[in-house]
């Protein structure tokens, strides 16, 4: 049985006393450390080892006096020897020991004097005389496997843990164990890992001691001992036989239907058995829950998280989505009925307690669990500290020691992993993150066990979190858990572009959306926010708050029309918070390169009042937090406007007064119209009369990159000169069969004019072209002028008789501004929608005198630009090697455009664009009052 705090300080003070006169190291020093164990309830022999074997520094053999491998480090020395030389020692040993060897703790000691070094923390030794051990035996809480820990996003013992256990499930693999068997399997052996460090199992090293001790080193009866072991998990003590062996008798009952499942049997070899003990010889109580996700990830290959969106989140991402959602409203609960002085304190902080025990947490694309995971942590952190204060009459009672109180801790907490609900497509994550939970549920037993003073495991496990091996998007959520019983749905859902989607996910998402038509362009996060929506707004629903990871495509671009009507409208909710666009981080091998936001809804009427914006100057940074009433679908205040609501909507023709931007030429030619140089030489070389055919073709690579394509411009050719160039001829011929070969009808229809691009856009003189993908590094979008004969591909906007006016406002930081904001993205590059941006854009009044300055100012950019002839416009435009005589330029006009707006500066895009945001509801409004407008402006708003 576990001993109480109060035991173990019994049996250190008799310890104390017994050894208060020794002296000598060599002669007693092993017994001492045996006695000092079994204060402890633990045996020294199946924890630690004396004298063990290691290289110190400069290869020479040492021996350490007393070794628990990635747990402690003793360095012993006879009464009055040298403390600090005995560290030293001890950290000679440290190049000779594997990485997983490695120590947490180094314990020097002479008998009368403990220095106990916590090499986590980093905090100033425990130094204390052996008459003062029953003080301060909490500190050797690790020897029972309760002990504080402070987990960190990227912790090198994190990647370690999942790639041992990684490698154990290739091996297991390899030999030709699979499929649903060896998910089960790996998760078995993860709880055992973990309950061989933790203290779940009453003895550690249990588990390890069972593999090492007992199986046969060619790992021939590994499974078979293993497969007994389950059997023993699985059964309640009154039920095992008699006959049972000692070793598998020791083990708890768990119980929690993890065991439950007959598996067959594991054929391991040496090598396998090896790896399995690598694994026992990790410190599991070093791993924080959440590297389940991890390694989750690492056991995957890498194509299939592609496909599936999956993409573990760290720590500290999770806790921006917790910490707004839930975990601050809750603290600052907690703190004011604390700090209340009334006779009403203790029965308000008991009913605090209680709601806490209320509250159901869902989320349904739970993955590994790690979001259930960090928020069971942080609730129970939250429930100690409100137990402490609860009871802190007795812990402040005058002259009482930490010894004569004593509380039975499994009566204290009233949270539990019950209260947590997941939905997951995959059964392995699913699994794992029950395990997770249970996992998190020990660890905060044991930290609880260590202010109210009796060590705690809720074994057998009699609840468990209610994790569903389905997919979530066809599934009824309220059959889950009902809606007036959930308080906070939250996660991460997977992420896949529209363009991505299989067949059956596209259709989920327009079954969802119920957009009509061709069902929208939806990235498949969003069908998440849309159930999530109608399950929070479902009658009697008691959904307080929504707190998802989702790509930044859905506040940008044409998604934001599409997505935004339908939470605002239709399931009545509200922005309660958000994260504007940051990078990604994973504690995987291979961080998912992702931008992301993160975003918060409340139910219309209970959201507060007050919405919170987090906005990052530098996306890989720590946010700015700012307040503002309301918040927009693009994640900017709502100030000033008379719609939160409104957004923007693409539209067919410019609504700002603008001359008309269309798309470049689109041959679709399976590539035979296109000639490199080679090809183009050669052409001409043979058939010079084809000179007048060859045009260049410049797309956005080309454009922003250099380099060159040409392009048969066969419109108006005579059909005899076509016939005469065999080499032209082939190709039109090419173009008719690859044509006819579409499964696109349309495609097939252009086969009848295969001389004919399916957009023909030749233009006639100079004309200013805009790329439709921009490196999202640039501060400005690459524009400029290309001249006839030149044909610009579909990939470039093409504004005709374009004047240098139209190029300063195209090319300024405020026209920039809108584009980040309202465009789309093609991955993180910025995406320029003629519908979407241009023809949305604000555009300022422009009087002459204003003119004359921004042409003069527009000149200047491109006086700037000529002056690095070699230079393309990708290296002019990068941020790190832009010249500074152009970078200077593009202020001057940047400043001069922004006056035409507001006089006083801007101090930051996102006021620029909430600005612009203002006047596109003015331009708006004012079209939709005229009567030609009206009508179509109706139309599109029900569209």
């Amino acid at each position: 049985m576990r001993l109480s705090w109060n035991e173990i300080r019994t049996q250190a003070a008799t310890f104390a006393e017994d050894w208060a006169d020794a002296r000598y190291e060599r002669g007693e020093a092993q017994s001492f450390y045996n006695e000092f164990f079994e204060v402890f309830g633990v045996r020294r022999r199946q924890v630690a080892a004396f004298e063990a074997p290691v290289k110190k520094l400069g290869d020479r053999q040492g021996f350490i006096d007393l070794f628990w491998k990635g747990v402690l480090l003793v360095e012993h020395k006879s009464a009055g020897g040298s403390l600090t030389r005995a560290k030293e020692q001890a950290l000679d040993y440290f190049p000779g020991l594997k990485p997983y060897e490695l120590p947490r703790y180094i314990l020097v000691s002479d008998f009368q004097t403990f220095e106990l070094h916590d090499l986590e923390t980093g905090e100033p030794p425990l130094c204390f005389a052996l008459a003062n051990l029953p003080s301060h035996v909490e500190r050797f809480g690790f020897i029972l496997g309760v002990e504080r820990r402070t987990f960190r996003d990227q912790d090198p013992a994190n990647i370690l843990a999942a790639e041992l256990m990684a490698k154990l499930h290739d091996a297991l693999k390899e030999s030709g164990y699979d499929g649903h068997p060896l998910e089960r399997y790996l998760v078995r052996l993860l709880f055992c890992l973990f309950a061989d460090d933790t203290g779940i199992f009453q003895q550690r090293d249990l588990f390890e001691d069972l593999i090492r001790e007992r199986t046969a080193e060619d790992g021939s009866d590994l499974g078979q001992w293993l497969g007994n072991l389950w059997e023993v998990l699985n059964t309640p003590p009154e039920r095992r036989q008699s006959t049972l062996d000692e070793d598998l008798d020791r083990f708890d009952y768990i119980n929690g239907g993890l065991f439950e499942e007959r598996l067959p049997i594991a054929n391991f070899n040496a090598a396998m058995r090896t790896r399995l003990l690598e694994a026992c010889g990790f410190a599991w109580d070093s791993i924080s829950p959440a590297i389940f996700g991890s390694l989750f990830q690492a056991v995957m290959k890498p194509a299939e998280r592609r496909r599936k969106g999956a993409h573990y989140t760290t720590e500290r991402n999770i806790l921006k989505v917790i910490q707004p959602l839930l975990l601050d409203d809750l603290r600052a609960e907690f703190e004011r009925l604390k700090a209340r002085r009334d006779t009403r304190r203790r029965a308000e902080l008991e009913a605090f307690h209680d709601r806490l025990a209320a509250l159901r947490f869902f989320d349904p694309a739970c993955g590994c669990g790690n979001f259930l995971v960090i928020t069971y942590r942080e609730l129970r952190e939250l429930e100690t500290a409100l137990l402490t204060e609860l009871h802190s009459d007795t812990f402040n009672r005058p002259g009482l020691t930490r010894s004569e109180f004593v509380f039975d801790v499994g009566s204290l907490t009233k949270l539990n992993v019950d209260q947590f609900y997941g939905i997951e497509l995959e059964e392995f994550p699913a699994r794992i993150a029950e395990v997770a939970l249970w996992m998190t549920d020990h660890i905060a037993n044991n930290r609880l066990s260590l202010v109210f003073g009796r060590a705690y495991a809720r074994i057998p496990l009699r609840t468990a979190p209610h994790i569903h091996n389905a997919d979530a998007l066809e599934t009824d959520w309220a059959e889950v858990l009902a809606p007036a019983q959930c308080a906070y749905v939250l996660g991460n859902p997977p992420f896949v572009g529209a363009k991505m989607q299989t067949e059956a996910q596209r259709a989920q998402v327009r079954r969802i959306a119920r957009l009509g038509g061709s069902g929208g362009t939806l990235d498949y996060v969003a069908a998440w926010f849309l159930k999530a929506g109608d399950y929070a707004s479902a009658p009697g629903a008691g959904v307080r708050g929504i707190g998802f990871v989702a790509t930044n495509s859905i506040t940008q671009g044409e998604q934001g029309a599409q997505l935004w009507p339908i939470l605002f409208d239709r399931c009545k909710l509200e922005i309660a918070f958000a994260h504007r666009t940051f990078a990604w981080g994973s504690d995987a091998r291979g961080v998912a390169h992702v931008h992301v936001v993160v975003i918060g809804l409340a139910r219309r009427g209970c959201e507060p009042a007050v919405k919170r914006l987090f906005s990052y100057d530098d996306i890989r940074g720590d946010p700015t937090e700012s307040r503002h009433d309301a918040l927009t679908a693009y994640l900017f205040g709502a100030e000033g406007l008379a719609d939160p609501h409104l957004v923007v909507r693409e539209e067919s023709r410019p609504i700002n007064g603008a001359a008309h931007l269309i798309t470049g030429s689109k041959p679709i030619d399976g590539g035979h119209l296109i000639l490199d140089d080679t090809e183009r030489v050669s052409l001409l070389r043979n058939h010079p009369e084809a000179g007048d055919l060859i045009r260049p073709f410049v797309g956005a690579d080309e454009f922003i990159n250099g380099g060159s394509r040409w392009i048969l411009a066969l419109q108006h050719a005579p059909p005899e000169l076509l016939r005469r160039i065999p080499p032209i001829a082939q190709r039109v011929a090419a173009v008719r069969a690859y044509r006819l070969d579409s499964a696109s009808k349309p495609t097939r229809d252009l086969a009848d004019t295969p001389t004919r691009f399916h957009v023909n856009v030749i233009p006639e003189g100079v004309f200013l072209v805009i790329p439709e993908v921009s490196s999202e590094r640039r501060e400005y979008l690459p524009i400029g002028w290309l001249e006839a004969p030149t044909i610009p591909s579909n990939l470039l906007r093409v504004l005709s008789n374009a004047t240098l006016l139209d190029f300063a406002i195209l090319t300024g930081a405020t026209h920039m501004s809108w584009l980040r904001y309202i465009g789309g993205r093609l991955k993180s590059d910025y995406r320029y929608s003629v519908g979407l941006v241009y023809n949305t854009f604000p555009r300022p009044r422009i009087t002459s005198q204003d003119r004359e300055r921004l042409e003069a100012l527009a000149q200047a950019v491109l006086d700037a630009r000529a002056e690095h002839p070699g230079a393309t416009l990708a290296d002019l435009y990068d941020p790190d090697l832009m010249p500074p005589n152009l970078r200077k330029a593009h202020k001057a006009l940047d400043t001069a455009v922004d006056r035409l707006y507001r006089p006083a500066p801007f101090n930051s895009e996102r006021e620029r664009v909430e600005h612009l945001f203002r006047l596109y509801e003015k331009m708006t409004a004012s079209l939709l009052a005229s009567p030609e407008r009206a009508k179509r402006g109706r139309r599109a708003l029900r569209a």
